[in-house]
């Protein structure tokens, strides 16, 4: 906890000016790519781990191909981000690598439990997270697309956990979650952004603490046109 609470403060330092040294250029971050399979479908091929990179590349650095939807209200604080991802070339113990892992697993599906990243429960142990940014691909249950630690957590743990058939855009992925966004999504939550909404249960008193967007009222489903009415309650996606 202490850790978690240490990050935010030095991300709301950054945020309110009173902190200098900001980075410059680009930040390259190594991705080592776990894939933890049950049957041989699960076992993602090369192409399709190559293809979320590209992916995720395109978002961060705002060259994806649909940035020109963003409604014309954001456009103007839409950017980029300057981070790149490149898949691991030396592994911890200095050895070159294509920056992926294959794990045979018997756990037919996974939660949000974690033990995915360790092998004494099936999974994968993780890379050293101050130097690798661990991504674990697997079958996971109960309809979960994918989730993330946010930074401070446990070494061992630290990374992000995404359902093979919603990473990358060809192999297994499997529309509507074919198009790379679920790892670009929660690789957002492990550089320490929030939810729009502020996961306050629609309280409209939660917040994201990044200034670019207003608060949101909850989450959205599909592909809502801008601005979205949500049906349920008829309170605008945007908190008044």
């Amino acid at each position: 906890m202490s850790a978690r609470i240490a990050s935010e403060n030095h991300a709301f330092g950054f945020a309110r000016n009173m902190l200098s040294g900001a980075r410059t250029g680009v930040t390259v971050i190594p991705v080592v790519v776990h894939v933890v399979f049950n049957t041989a479908a699960q076992n993602i091929s090369d192409a399709q781990i190559h293809s979320q990179i590209t992916i995720l590349n395109q978002d961060y650095r705002k060259t994806n191909s649909d940035v020109s939807k963003t409604p014309p209200v954001f456009a103007p604080l839409c950017g980029d981000a300057r981070i790149e991802f490149q898949l691991a070339s030396t592994d911890p113990s200095g050895n070159p690598t294509n920056g992926i892992t294959r794990t045979s697993t018997a756990s037919t599906s996974f939660s949000d439990n974690d033990k995915v990243k360790s092998s004494a429960t099936g999974g994968a142990n993780a890379w050293p997270a101050a130097n690798y940014l661990n991504v674990w691909v697997c079958q996971l249950g109960g309809g979960l697309l994918g989730y993330a630690q946010f930074p401070g957590g446990p070494a061992a743990t630290d990374g992000v956990v995404i359902l093979h058939s919603g990473f990358g855009n060809t192999g297994t992925a499997t529309a509507p979650f074919n198009l790379g966004r679920s790892a670009t999504h929660e690789i957002g939550h492990w550089l320490n952004l929030r939810h729009i909404w502020g996961d306050d249960g629609g309280g409209c008193n939660g917040d994201d603490f990044v200034a670019d967007t207003p608060n949101a009222a909850d989450h959205n489903f599909g592909k809502p046109a801008f601005p979205h009415i949500r049906a349920a309650t008829g309170r605008t996606a945007t908190c008044s």
